[in-house]
């Protein structure tokens, strides 16, 4: 358990480290930002346009509550509406990210190459990764990831249905599961660089979980405050690549 919470504690200092490393040099903040803030407006207007749907939308998806009385059905469509906003999120942050890394590509490339060239000692025979190739593999791995965020969306939108526990444990192991998947898009460029593959980049951020869990639930928690994520998608990209770039050169020793 200490060694977990170690490990965990390691994980958010890495993400401290992005932040410092981005607020050092204003250029790296500031390109990041840049297709973040094109992505942002995006998920504003859909979490927005969820807003004023869901008593309808909650209402669509559990018409067995139709005849129940009234207390019961509220109490129901309340869960059931909070159980979609969560998916939304979720899945909506997952998306934000592919979208933002995809559209800056060549700018989150600058943050990754710029923070291991000069602050990691570079990346030896390194793959020279074009805008296309890297749209083509951040489209595969998104499809992929969001694909499994729905796949666990599903039984975690069923036990939102359960009292007290649908409010209190579901949203704390969806932050979980989603924060791991982030981190695997967090970490995309590092590993494409080396020309490792996806499966490689979800085994080695899977056999140091602690860490990547403390990198990567704060990144995930301070991306739901509106306009957050400007500041800190380049700071979690620049964490990320920390993180990758560490675990790596562990597997080497």
């Amino acid at each position: 358990m200490i060694r977990v919470l170690r490990d965990f504690s390691t994980g958010v200092g890495l993400l401290g480290q992005g932040f410092s490393l981005v607020f050092r040099s204003p250029k790296l903040l500031l390109i990041g930002a840049i297709p973040a803030l094109l992505t942002t407006v995006l998920l504003i207007g859909g979490v927005v346009g969820l807003a004023v749907w869901i008593d309808q939308i909650a209402a669509w998806v559990t018409p067995f509550a139709d005849d129940w009385n009234e207390g019961l059905r509220a109490a129901t469509r309340f869960a059931a509406g909070f159980s979609i906003i969560g998916a939304f999120v979720a899945i909506g942050l997952l998306l934000f990210t592919a979208i933002t890394l995809i559209i800056g590509g060549p700018f989150y490339e600058h943050i990754a190459e710029t923070v291991e060239d000069t602050h990691l000692g570079g990346v030896p025979e390194a793959e020279q990764v074009t805008w296309l190739r890297s749209a083509m593999v951040g489209v595969r791995d998104a499809v992929l990831l969001v694909g499994i965020a729905i796949l666990c969306a599903i039984p975690l939108f069923a036990a939102g249905f359960i009292p007290v526990v649908g409010q209190t444990v579901v949203p704390v192991v969806a932050v979980l599961v989603n924060a791991t998947l982030l981190a695997i898009e967090l970490t995309a460029i590092p590993f494409t660089r080396r020309g490792l593959k996806l499966d490689v980049r979800r085994r080695t951020l899977r056999e140091r979980r602690a860490v990547t869990l403390g990198f990567a639930v704060p990144v995930y928690l301070l991306c739901l405050i509106p306009l957050a994520a400007l500041v800190v998608l380049p700071a979690a990209m620049a964490g990320g690549t920390v993180l990758a770039h560490r675990l790596l050169h562990d597997q080497l020793r």
